[in-house]
């Protein structure tokens, strides 16, 4: 029997249990059902009273105001284009993260892992928030933190805001995504919940690992991968690693640990597991105040199996030079916790939130190539820790004076990564049958028969975040609302890589693996000593200051005429600068200062046509920054999917303007139909690109592209249609249709004589001809011309039951950029279908909660390849599989 089919037949067998039956389910009432009790014929015949559940929404300035005769429905009633997923809404998802929730929003889709673009449009483009405050990443490659990493049940609602408004910052060139925490639980709980899940490439298969340090399994170090005391000395010392008093071989001989270098098969490979525990009270106090207080806690353990075909181009014409197949296991460990307190006093609102998130990927990897001209094989082993971790404490004060809000906001965040051994060894076999060793991989340590490196690196992030909002509306039909905000974000980057060099090693000593080759014997016999390739940037500091002063006016000029329209100015000094780290300096060029000061107006105006029909009209400018990871001049691998990137001091930042148009029409109970076009125009875009080295190997950089333009159209639809007249069975239940469609065009406009400013090492920054770069009428990076969403939920109004099919497609998109004749390299997301079911049932008085998920049911593969319609080579393909999980939690 298979692996796929041993992994179905068992979680279907569980999966039997979650729907024990009709009769069963009807006696379960659950807090947790996500649909209200039908209303009566009186009630539904008028939509301003619609029972809409308030979803709970902290932005800067205050909360959305609902005025006039519209109804509690927020994306209806804001006076801009907002989505929101309610956490009834998320939970329908069945996603575990808030970027899995995401990506069924009409115009979002997530590239990567935990990327969220809007409307084809980079993660530059999109600001994340939680309770209306930035967050530092804790990615070096990305400013705008990874929203994987927010699990599902500290979320309380998610907005997604495609206009802009003066009240947000003005890096909003895509849109604004506002995380709010749960806050006041209606009353005391506690749940707790358990799963197990798998995929068919994975689960009960083969996989590799190493063994690391003790406590591995719970995504922690016990201090195996710490620094050595020699290398430590090395670095303490300000000396280069070439100086006569460093002894190279006391440090390499602190580098063969055996428990970090030596890769072991492993069979039958576990399932997935998490867990969390999730509890709030709230209680009075004095006539007037309550006080809640949530608190969770959840952890995850996940392994992934993946076999990547990746192959290097010798040729425009995309004949091959390199090809290989990698086979990596990934074990991610994520663990989170949030306490939170929430106090309504009157009508004053505090909020203050804390919360840790470690996020850790333990990685082993075997790669096997051809080398096609030279006619050798290779093996390279890949050895990775990577701990990511994020600290974040806010305090939020709301609060009512009469006519008078005042909005406070201040927090203080910090974000690490600590990368440590990163290994690779390269081991060649020649295939020359004239050789007594043709026939045998070696790795003699000089580079063109094998190699070995080592690196070492680390990020430390802190943010620090002030801000102000006053409201006050100066007639029925005008609101001032005015803030000032002030953000002090500050990075440190360093990366150590140490090439491992050894000398007339025989073959037969090279035949060794690893951690014998780095044996205390071999390295004093043949004096193996040590490299570093890094030493001229090895690291540096980034630090981006933003104040910012914005007034913003809420008009009602006429019944069912809204204005929205406001102006921010900000001033920002940005700069990346080496740190230096030895006692005789290099001169480095690789530094940037940008200090740009804007007024970013916005305006949005809303006409209610009739009670249920609206068109909105939207026009604004705004920002985008370069990211701290696009700037720094240091090398990176991305251990998601091994590209490794290296940045450009000389980038500036973009400018866009946006426009939208939409009409909304309400129709029914909960229905819903959108249709919005929407067009940008981009000044600057910064896009990455390929460069190729000596070794045929892609290296990924970024430039400032002169210009885009960007237009597309959504539409959107909800229908609700109650069963209650089919009967039976039928009596409470309701049909959902939630889908979406966005078409987007976009293209780089390149015209003669334009250029691009590109660092080059030892020389600075210079002046290119833009069209090597980039080819006029390109589309942008990450834009699907295509994505479509839909979700269709069967379900039942008075108890938590609910049978769920979604498809999500993404079609073809540029990842990045080919230069010097080669084309770009492109991603096919094409369609994935999965399928969620949630069940409440009753044990022992306990209400529970049963899901059952199968994901990418049809095995929709990766694929990320060249082509020039002739020849196609492929970059980062992979089979993908299906996965189930089945989880069940209790409430108490």
């Amino acid at each position: 029997m298979t692996k796929s089919k041993r992994l179905t037949g068992l979680l279907l067998l569980t999966s039997a249990l979650t729907f024990p039956g009709a009769a069963l389910a009807q006696d379960t009432e659950t807090p947790e059902s996500g649909a209200a009790t039908l209303p009566d014929q009186e009630q539904a015949a008028e939509p301003e009273d619609e029972g809409f559940e308030d979803p709970d929404i902290s932005i800067p300035g205050g909360e959305i105001v609902v005025t006039g005769r519209r109804n509690r429905d927020v994306m209806r009633a804001s006076p801009q284009v907002v989505s929101v997923l309610s956490s009834e809404e998320i939970a329908r998802t069945g996603e575990g993260d808030i970027a899995g929730a995401l990506g069924r929003v009409t115009g979002l889709s997530v590239v990567g892992n935990g990327n969220v673009y809007v409307r084809g449009l980079g993660d530059r483009y999109s600001l994340a928030l939680l309770n209306g405050l930035p967050l530092p990443s804790p990615q070096p490659l990305s400013r705008v933190v990874p929203l994987d990493i927010f699990p599902t049940n500290v979320i309380a609602s998610s907005l997604v805001q495609k206009t802009y408004s003066a009240n947000f910052p003005g890096e909003f060139g895509g849109g604004v995504i506002n995380l709010t925490t749960r806050a006041i639980p209606e009353e005391s709980f506690l749940k707790i919940s358990a799963g197990i899940s798998g995929d068919t490439e994975t689960t009960f298969g083969n996989g590799l690992d190493y063994y690391g340090s003790d406590y591995d399994y719970f995504g922690f170090d016990d201090g195996t991968r710490d620094v050595p005391p020699a290398l430590q000395a090395f670095f303490d010392s300000g000396l280069r690693i070439s100086d006569q008093a460093v002894d190279q071989q006391a440090i390499v001989r602190q580098l063969g640990n055996p428990n970090l270098v030596v890769v072991q098969k492993v069979g039958e490979v576990r399932p997935n597991f998490s867990g969390g525990i999730t509890g709030g009270t709230a209680f009075d106090i004095g006539s007037d105040s309550r006080l809640g207080i949530i608190a969770t806690a959840s952890v995850s353990n996940k392994l992934r199996t993946k076999v990547v075909s990746s192959q290097n181009p010798r040729s425009l014409d995309l004949q091959l030079d390199r090809d290989s197949r990698n086979f990596i296991t990934d074990n991610r460990i994520l663990s989170n916790a949030m306490l939170g307190f929430g106090l309504e006093a009157g009508d004053h609102k505090f909020r203050w939130t804390n919360l840790f998130i470690r996020d850790t990927l333990k990685q082993t990897g075997l790669g096997f190539g051809e080398l096609i001209i030279d006619g050798d094989s290779t093996i390279t082993q890949n050895t990775g820790w990577y701990e990511r971790q994020l600290l974040d404490s806010q305090l939020v004060a709301e609060l009512e004076f009469g006519d008078l809000g005042v909005d406070l906001r201040g927090g203080y965040a910090q974000t690490q990564r600590e990368a440590p051994y990163e290994y690779e060894f390269v081991y060649v076999r020649t295939n020359q049958t004239n050789q007594d060793t043709g026939d045998i991989f070696i790795n003699v340590l000089d580079r063109q028969r094998g190699s070995a490196s080592v690196a070492f690196s680390q990020l430390k992030e802190d943010l620090y975040y002030g801000g102000i909002d006053l409201s006050y509306p100066l007639a029925d039909w005008l609101t001032v609302t005015a803030g000032y905000a002030y953000t002090d974000t500050s990075r440190f980057s360093e990366r150590r890589q140490f090439l491992i060099d050894g000398d007339n090693i025989p073959p037969g000593v090279g035949a060794l693996r690893p951690d014998l080759l780095l044996g205390d014997a071999i390295i004093d016999f043949y004096g193996i000593g040590l490299t570093e390739p890094t030493q001229t940037d090895p690291a540096f500091q980034a630090d981006l200051e933003i104040q910012a002063g914005y007034v913003k006016t809420t008009i009602t000029p006429a019944f069912g005429l809204n204005i929205d329209a406001g102006v921010r100015y900000e001033d920002a000094k940005q700069s990346v600068a080496t740190v230096q780290r030895f006692d005789v300096p290099f001169v480095s060029l690789a530094n940037t200062s940008l200090n740009n000061d804007y007024f970013l107006p916005g305006a949005t105006i809303t006409w209610e046509i009739i009670d249920d029909l609206q068109a909105r009209a939207s026009i604004s400018k705004t920002i985008a920054r370069p990211q701290f990871r696009e700037l720094i001049f240091q090398p990176y691998t991305d251990p998601d999917n091994q590209r490794q990137y290296i940045g450009n001091p000389a980038l500036t930042d973009t400018e866009l303007l946006n426009a939208e148009a939409r009409i909304e029409y309400y129709f029914d109970r909960g229905n819903r139909l959108s249709v919005a076009g929407f067009y940008k125009d981009l000044d600057n875009p910064i896009e990455p690109y390929v460069s190729i080295g000596a070794d045929t190997s892609f290296t990924t950089r970024f430039a400032n592209a002169p210009g885009a333009t960007l237009y597309g159209g959504e539409v959107e639809l909800q229908l609700t249609k109650g069963l209650y007249d089919w009967g039976g069975w039928f009596d409470d239940k309701q049909l959902i249709l939630v889908t979406n469609y966005t078409y987007t065009q976009s293209q780089l406009n390149v015209a003669t004589g334009d250029t691009t400013r590109i660092f080059t090492a030892g020389v600075g920054a210079l002046e290119n001809d833009a069209s090597l770069f980039f080819n006029d009428g390109d589309p942008l990076t990450g834009q699907s011309d295509h994505l479509l969403n839909v979700q269709f939920s069967l379900e039942d109004e008075a108890i938590l039951q609910q049978f769920t099919i979604l498809a999500n497609y993404a079609s073809k998109r540029v990842t990045r950029r080919g230069t010097a004749g080669l084309p770009d390299i492109v991603e096919d997301p094409g369609l994935s279908i999965d399928f969620v079911a949630r069940q409440g049932v009753e044990l022992f008085k306990v209400p529970l909660e049963l899901k059952f998920e199968a994901r990418n049911i049809f095995g929709r593969d990766n694929f990320e390849f060249l082509s020039n319609g002739t020849d196609r080579i492929e970059v980062n393909s992979f089979e993908v599989g299906q996965s189930f999980s089945f989880s069940i939690s209790a409430e108490f």
